[in-house]
């Protein structure tokens, strides 16, 4: 049977970068271009800058790409790129790119929603992994709870209703004036701090909703800030972000390990940038133990954004012949099944 080789392209945010990946599961390249230098002047990712940079790294990138992978873009079957959601000037020069070599080579145009491409992932990473499973997708930008019935089929079960627990992060890291991205920075601070020593609020819906509300907590987590400064009293910076980082984490597990009850899966998997946070896959590895779950998640590398997630999720849209036509267009909001 003949191999199917995909050219994935990513650009929704602040990472330029492309892949080249073999049914699905086998990564031959994966070039990532970041910009966070860029951008940590400014504690955040500035639209404009991102778009900016992203035309100057696309073709460089796509050409090492294929370098790396040793192909051709005569040999790749399909090009699959991210089309939303993320930020409109960033997407569209990656999808600009991809309709030039997809009308350049007659070859097939995938779009890729970003989740999808989260998920995809863990295929890479797990090549034993198969639907059906229930996903935590966590970045910056999102926060969902999804029941994964088949490559190509899925279904929301919880979101965020305000901020996206990576956007708390940030928010939380820059008001202790730990910098951007603020993540990273929150989880190696916690590491030598106490989680009990400050009782942050957790938010449950008392409709038995898996949604998630993170806006109350960082609220909460900048109260005891200003609290602390007009007392003229010190505080621990390691104890906040613990404290902190294990209300996020609680709430996160929970939902996830319920969703799972409730579809009555076996397998649960994380995706996303948060997916890196080292509390959240510890607690998650002893809840999942305990109830006698498998828990999937890839490494960091294939945590943030990166173009081997999406070509991966490009060829399972390839083998249902889910393609995309030369108006395939940027929709910086584009909601997760549609087409």
């Amino acid at each position: 049977m003949k191999d199917t080789i995909i050219l994935g392209i990513e650009s929704s945010c602040d990472e330029t970068s492309a892949s080249v990946v073999k049914n699905g599961r086998w990564m031959l390249s994966n070039i990532i271009s970041s910009q966070i230098e860029l951008h940590k002047k400014y504690g955040g990712v500035v639209p404009e800058i991102a778009s900016r940079k992203h035309v100057e790294l696309i073709i460089p990138v796509i050409h090492q790409a294929l370098e790396e992978a040793n192909t051709t873009l005569e040999q790749v079957d399909a090009i699959g790129v991210t089309y939303g959601p993320g930020l409109v000037g960033a997407l569209l020069v990656g999808l600009s790119a991809a309709k030039a070599i997809s009308f350049a080579l007659s070859k097939p145009l995938i779009g890729v929603h970003h989740i999808e491409g989260h998920i995809a992932a863990n295929y890479i990473e797990h090549k034993d992994l198969e639907p059906p499973f229930v996903c935590l997708v966590v970045s910056g930008g999102h926060s969902h709870v999804i029941f994964v019935e088949d490559y190509n089929m899925f279904e929301i079960m919880g979101k965020t209703r305000d901020d996206a627990a990576g956007e708390a992060f940030d928010k939380v890291a820059r008001a202790l004036g730990l910098g951007y991205p603020g993540g990273p920075l929150v989880d190696k601070f916690s590491q030598d701090g106490d989680r009990e020593a400050i009782k942050f609020p957790r938010v449950i819906f008392k409709d038995g909703s898996l949604d998630f509300s993170f806006s109350g907590l960082k609220t909460s987590v900048l109260n005891y800030l200003n609290m602390m400064e007009q007392k003229g009293e010190n505080y621990k910076i390691e104890d906040v972000c613990a404290s902190f980082q294990a209300a996020v984490v609680d709430v996160l597990t929970d939902n996830l390990i319920l969703a799972a009850d409730t579809r009555g899966v076996e397998k649960i998997v994380l995706a996303g940038g948060v997916a890196s946070n080292s509390m959240l896959r510890k607690e998650l590895s002893t809840k999942a133990r305990n109830r006698g779950l498998k828990l999937y998640y890839p490494r960091p590398i294939l945590c943030t954004d990166n173009a081997a997630m999406v070509a991966s999720a490009a060829y399972y849209e390839y083998g249902k012949e889910n393609t995309s036509d030369l108006y395939l267009n940027a929709i910086p909001s584009l909601k997760l099944g549609e087409r």
